[in-house]
């Protein structure tokens, strides 16, 4: 009784926010017919725990349901979705394990994991059916019939009262593997998961696609940026190969090439990477205070490589987060509530993981399939206020190419269920066995790798910014001025070809800098990356030079609003006072020669 009293005192209005128009909508179409099944599909970033837990409020509060249970497929969800509760003012267990039989006493219901179900079907069954409960399926196509999960799922919760299920993309299947509680319908698909008119396709009962959202401002539009290069690699035979990325011919080649692109020895990961920082430092300086990225390797290795990699370009240990590592939880929460820039991480940061600060993504891992692709990118587009973008740094290769340029189209069905059990690799599929085996170590030894900036995809098409007779869209990107520069880090103000022209005028001297970097440290130990950086170690000396930026951007609007000036005139005329590259690569003297200009002007 205890329980029903605490929910009695459940409103929805508990929401820190008024609810979005999607997820009203979403409500009304429940309320409608108070279904026994009801499936969301709803875009990565969108707000599905929002929906779901608001809806667990009302049912607990009208005393329809008296438990909630939840499956989600990581450890690390589990508290998320039981903070995301606790803030609707709904008790939920994230540490309930296999080993306790009934649910604990003060709480209205508890967090579990897909594994955890499977471990012992018959217990979960004992748990929701022991009152009326409503079970929501995070992420359900992680149940899928071909694996243990969804017959484990379907044991332990098929006479519940009440069953949601979520989802963050459309997802088909075999028809010998239906996902349970989800309807389906005929689907003649062909090419991407199985034969033509061999399969099946979700059917949600509300769907919030990423176009509606992007719409409605409730994502961040998204920008590719595409770098290629030139690759050189050994073959079995003991042959030099060297193809480009963005040129490969055959897919053996064009695998090869981008593995090797991948290789921490190389140039092209140092330089995405400080391209990636130059872009984290624009958008700070430019709005989002807090901007962050995200680095995401294939394995462990290559994720310790990397995060070496980013120590030594912008002087400061990024969080390193493995899947492996007890502490990986409290890492993810640490760098989501932080300041830190820049994170590397292998599996922990992909499906329904929530750092809204991260707008931008280095995709520096060999995955290629459309639900990890989606449930990646996810992560960076979540909005929190207008006008705010993301930006995605990729091998220009083919089958990402491809999923990016599909990004804005609306697709019914994108992705079949997960092949693995492990809970922490269940959106990973890595290449194909034959093309692994094609460029596997045995037969393939990376060489180098040389970055260059390709093409902006944005809207499905490659904008080079280089005007007509450019290998890109023939646009031309008009002028840009040294004012310009300084604003590419707000939302809106240049168009795509703008843009790519910006980005490729900046590469060639972005080279140059990485090129010197690495020669100077090469005789050199990678520093080592600090567990738990110290905020006094070498970074200290960006954030000196961050807070002058940020001054002097202030005064600028001070400046402005003085004179009705426009900004981007008052930078145009603080770069003829004090001359100099922008205020990016701008050496600390030259900021402290600026800010004085400024402060003359007031």
């Amino acid at each position: 009784m205890a329980s029903a009293a605490r929910a009695g005192a459940v409103a929805p209005q508990t929401t820190s926010r008024p609810l979005r128009a999607w997820q009203q909508a979403a409500l009304e179409r429940y309320e409608e017919s108070s279904p026994k099944d009801f499936l969301v599909t709803a875009t990565p970033g969108a707000g599905k725990t929002t929906f779901a837990l608001t809806l667990a409020s009302r049912l607990l509060q009208r005393r329809e349901v008296a438990r909630v249970v939840v499956v989600c497929p990581t450890d690390h969800l589990r508290l998320q979705w039981a903070d995301a509760a606790d803030r609707m003012g709904i008790v939920l267990d994230p540490g309930l394990t296999n080993a306790v039989g009934p649910v604990r006493a003060g709480t209205q219901g508890y967090v579990t994991t897909y594994a955890q179900v499977a471990g012992k079907p018959m217990l979960h069954a004992a748990r929701a059916t022991a009152v009326k409960t409503l079970v929501i399926l995070d992420e359900v196509h992680h149940a899928g019939d071909g694996l243990s999960w969804g017959e484990a799922i379907e044991e332990a919760y098929g006479f519940t009262a009440r069953r949601l299920c979520l989802t963050g993309t459309p997802f088909r299947t075999k028809p010998d593997e239906r996902i349970p509680f989800v309807r389906y319908e005929e689907d003649g698909f062909d090419g991407d998961a199985g034969e033509a008119g061999a399969g099946l396709v979700s059917r949600a009962d509300y769907t919030y696609g990423y176009k509606e959202a992007l719409a409605d401002s409730v994502v961040r539009p998204v920008v590719f940026a595409a770098y290629t290069g030139t690759a050189r690699w050994r073959n079995s035979a003991g042959e030099v190969v060297a193809a480009s990325l963005s040129e490969a011919g055959t897919r053996s080649v064009e695998m090869a090439a981008w593995r090797t692109a991948l290789d921490p020895k190389g140039q092209w990961v140092p330089h995405v990477i400080a391209a990636m920082d130059e872009r984290i430092t624009h958008l700070r300086e430019n709005g989002m205070a807090d901007a962050a990225g995200l680095v995401l390797a294939s394995d462990q290795d290559d994720a310790r490589a990397y995060a070496r990699i980013v120590k030594r370009i912008t002087g400061k240990a990024p969080e390193l987060i493995l899947s492996d590592d007890p502490k990986a939880s409290k890492k993810i929460e640490r760098f989501a509530a932080g300041s830190a820039r820049i994170a590397v991480c292998v599996r922990m940061i992909s499906e329904g993981v929530d750092v809204p600060r991260a707008a931008v993504l280095a995709w520096m891992t060999s995955y290629r399939t459309p639900l990890f692709f989606a449930q990646a990118v996810g992560r960076v587009v979540r909005s929190r206020a207008p006008h705010e973008t993301a930006t995605v740094f990729l091998p220009a290769v083919r089958p990402l190419l491809g999923l990016a340029a599909s990004m804005e189209k609306e697709r019914n069905h994108v992705m079949p269920p997960p092949k693995a059990q492990d809970p922490e690799a269940l959106d990973l599929d890595p290449l194909p066995p034959e093309e692994r085996e094609a460029v596997g170590l045995k037969q393939w030894e990376a060489l180098e790798a040389d970055a260059r900036f390709a093409h902006v995809l944005h809207g499905g098409t490659a904008h080079t910014g280089d005007g007509p007779g450019g290998p890109g869209n023939g646009m031309a990107a008009g002028p840009l001025g040294a004012e310009e520069e300084d604003f590419l880090g707000i939302p809106g103000l240049l168009t795509p070809e703008q843009t790519a022209s910006l980005l490729a005028r900046r590469d060639d001297e972005l080279r140059v800098r990485i090129a010197q970097r690495v020669h100077d440290e090469d005789t050199g130990e990678l520093p080592v990356v600090e567990d738990h950086p110290e905020e006094d170690d070498a970074g200290r000396s960006w954030r000196d030079v961050a807070e002058l930026r940020r001054e002097i951007n202030r005064l600028v609007s001070r400046v402005s609003a003085k004179t009705s000036t426009p900004h981007a005139v008052v930078h145009t005329q603080l770069r003829q006072h004090v001359p100099g590259p922008p205020s990016a690569s701008a050496s600390i003297d030259v900021l402290r020669a600026r800010r004085e200009r400024l402060r003359t002007m007031l």
